[in-house]
């Protein structure tokens, strides 16, 4: 099956020997121009913000990255990009797969995960499972046997796992021209890998057995400010050395808008401070934390005054 060809190089506006500190910069960058809370034509930033989470999410991860680079010679087929000769035997992990159990396989293409067809035949966490009773791809017993259970990756963005979300996601089996159309509840508080359930939606069963089960994978989308640890979020945030010295006030970005931090006199580089209750919530509805990370950021030029002044304070310290 031939797929639209993205090139993630582009997406994020960098070369293709960009460092992992460039790529990430250009996301972080892009990101915040396009975060759909922050454009009023929201449906076109959210196609985009989706767009820059999936070339980062390839790009920022060197084993992703290095798959996507060894696609490079192929990357402009006629006729829809196809994988080179023996890529997906080569690769563990990769390559295309077909989604579903039976005879062959099933393929399965989805819409509204977040995720491209490129991604989910090369990246993602698309497959099919054995059914219940030990069935293995291309291997029926006799009788009635329950369909394979499908998985595919859904990208949920921090701001949907903090309030909960409904998505509409679309799904076509097959050569079928029928696509079927589910709502799917994304719940407060989901967490990277959890997955969601739609019963008897995946493979259909043989001889009369059930279907099987899809599961959507749960993929947190990243975020221009946060990392995301568990049910804490991490934000750093550059100080200029006086701050650092003197101490000060800091606004910080979270998921409600914003809060104040107060740093001490002293602060260090790479110094962690908590705020209590700013991270995502979990099942049990307890809120994780907010760790803001201080990085001191020297100033590349300086006038002649503030020079002069650098060498006082350097004289006063014996240097």
């Amino acid at each position: 099956m031939a797929v639209q060809f993205r090139d993630y190089y582009e997406t994020l506006g960098v070369s293709k020997t960009a460092t992992d500190d460039e790529i990430k910069k250009a996301f972080r960058k892009l990101a915040r121009k396009y975060h759909p809370d922050v454009n009023k034509d929201k449906a076109t930033a959210e196609e985009k913000f989706k767009q820059l989470n999936e070339a980062y999410e390839v790009l920022g991860d060197p084993e992703k990255r290095k798959k996507y680079d060894e696609l490079g010679a192929n990357w402009d087929q006629p006729g829809g990009f196809q994988p080179p000769p023996g890529w997906e035997t080569q690769q563990s992990g990769g390559g295309f797969r077909r989604y579903g159990g039976g005879d062959g396989g099933v393929e399965f293409e989805f819409g509204g995960t977040g995720f491209s067809d490129f991604f989910e035949q090369f990246f993602g966490g698309g497959r099919g499972r054995g059914g219940f009773g030990g069935g293995s791809f291309g291997q029926r017993s006799q009788g009635a046997e329950r369909g394979s259970d499908v998985e595919a990756d859904i990208m949920v963005t921090l701001e949907e796992a903090f309030h909960g979300s409904k998505r509409t996601v679309s799904l076509r089996r097959g050569n079928s021209n029928k696509v079927e159309t589910y709502q799917v509840k994304i719940p407060k508080g989901v967490h990277e890998g959890q997955r969601i359930r739609l019963a008897g939606q995946g493979e259909a069963g043989a001889g009369g057995g059930k279907s099987g089960d899809l599961f959507l994978r749960v993929r947190l989308a990243r975020h221009p400010d946060f990392t995301v640890e568990a049910s804490d979020l991490v934000h750093e945030v550059k100080i200029p050395p006086w701050q650092a010295v003197l101490g000060g006030e800091l606004h910080v970005p979270t998921l409600e808008g914003g809060a104040r931090l107060k740093i001490p006199p002293g602060t260090q580089g790479g110094q962690r401070f908590r705020l209590r209750g700013h991270g995502l919530p979990t099942a049990a509805g307890v809120r994780g934390d907010l760790f803001v990370v201080t990085q001191t950021e020297i100033p590349k030029k300086l006038t002649e005054r503030e020079r002069e002044i650098w060498k006082q304070l350097a004289e006063l310290h014996g240097a």
